[in-house]
């Protein structure tokens, strides 16, 4: 997973590429695509869409803009957006965008990889009117809660800040793509597939049985703050810095002993699109915390399980927290928080009920900005990750298309823009 630092010449202007993951953006930001915040707080505000002449997608989008507070509601909204998504496209787009709820082209089709890569399942947003991608952002907004929304459109703004300012060649770099695995309905079971390079969320809602799981899925991020088209400044991550550090510094000496594996940044184990064998028994037990820390170290995890409404977050914390005592965390590189530095951190928590991975790459990939911090604090890839209900079981995970898993091909250098 550690990436090499490659540097080219900027243009002066931007090549065609990067002029149409411009558009997309822009595009997005018409469709009620929020990408402001606030530094350290990771705070920002949805707008409405203002495609001209359509009300229906704006009611859409503005009914999808308040937040669900229990797991049915989440699940029949979601499943009403998905819906009305649907009746924008074409037979032929249709066609694309729907698979089997059983199909394995789910666990094949998202990676850490760029879509250059990788293949994504689904439609690519850039190849959608106006219309129709507002109508694809109300099916994410409806399923995420505010910060889940504000976090994942965040890291969009980040992709879309690297198409426009740094040395990257990536042309994949603003490409993201939605597919629906099963019909979204409020009584059965279905899956939603959303991201790109940088993003790969795989959420199952199961109506029949009143539940959702975002495993597995992958939260990535080049920089980690950056200013946006309206001057603000952008800290997608800013929450998951916060909790991780407020956990590691409530430990003792002792207890950081016992976590901490070194000052080198470990590859992730387990990364985005590849297998997983689940290691445990790595560092601090959750036996070996004081309550006060337990609520630290489930705050940290409630950064993945927390992406929706109040009650799915609660019950899939309540989940793992059940098994806590067998939870092991692992620490290592920097330990102080500071953003300012390239070498980064890696930590993992690995128990029965949850698998996670924060690791910051070793390199920018290519994609340097003047000024901006583009490798280490500057460039994460984590995953998340069920042993026990990846998919909710209806998919066992393979390897993704290429070959390329989450790791480097033929385990060499991974490709520019990774």
């Amino acid at each position: 997973m550690n990436e090499t630092s490659a540097t080219t010449d900027p243009t002066t202007a931007p090549p065609p590429r990067r002029r149409k993951a411009l558009w997309v953006a822009s595009a997005l930001l018409a469709a009620g695509l929020s990408l402001a915040g606030c530094a350290g707080t990771g705070t920002a505000t949805s707008t409405s869409p203002t495609t001209s002449g359509d009300t229906a997608i704006s009611t859409l989008v503005d009914s999808a803009s308040a937040s669900s507070s229990t797991t049915a509601e989440t699940i029949s909204n979601t499943a009403a957006a998905a819906q009305a998504f649907l009746a924008t496209l074409s037979d032929e787009q249709r066609e694309a965008v729907l698979y089997a709820y059983d199909d394995e082209t789910k666990t094949t089709s998202w990676s850490n990889f760029p879509v250059t890569f990788v293949e994504r399942a689904g439609l690519d947003l850039t190849d959608l009117t106006g219309e129709q991608r507002a109508a694809a952002m109300a099916v994410l907004e409806a399923l995420l809660d505010d910060e889940g929304y504000e976090t994942v459109t965040g890291i969009i703004g980040g992709d879309e800040y690297l198409a426009e300012n740094s040395s990257s060649t990536e042309e994949s770099l603003g490409q993201y793509y939605i597919a629906f695995f099963g019909d979204p309905s409020a009584t059965s079971a279905f899956e939603l597939q959303f991201g790109g390079h940088h993003l790969g969320i795989n959420a199952t809602l199961d109506g029949a049985t009143d539940a959702i799981t975002f495993a597995p899925t992958h939260l990535g991020l080049q920089p980690a703050a950056y200013t946006n088209a309206d001057g603000d400044q952008v800290q997608p991550f800013a929450d998951i810095h916060t909790t991780a550090f407020a956990f590691y510094n409530s430990l003792t000496d002792e207890q950081k002993t016992t976590l901490y594996q070194g000052e080198d940044v470990a590859n992730m184990v387990c990364a985005p699109g590849s297998t997983c064998d689940y290691p445990t028994g790595t560092g601090l037990s959750g036996a070996d915390l004081t309550d006060e820390q337990r609520q630290l170290l489930l705050d940290v995890i409630a950064n993945w399980v927390g992406l929706a409404d109040e009650e799915t977050t609660a019950d899939a914390l309540a989940k793992i927290e059940a098994t806590l005592d067998t939870t092991y965390v692992n620490w290592s590189g920097a330990t102080t928080y500071d953003m300012t530095q390239g070498n980064g951190i890696y930590f993992q928590i690995s128990g029965p009920n949850a698998y996670i991975e924060f690791a910051a790459q070793q390199g920018s990939a290519g994609a340097d900005v003047d000024g901006v911090v583009t490798s280490g604090w500057g460039h994460v890839h984590t995953i998340y990750r069920d042993p026990t209900n990846d998919y909710a079981n209806s998919a066992m995970q393979q390897e993704a298309t290429g070959g390329m898993g989450g790791g480097a091909p033929g385990g060499g250098t991974p490709p520019p823009g990774n």
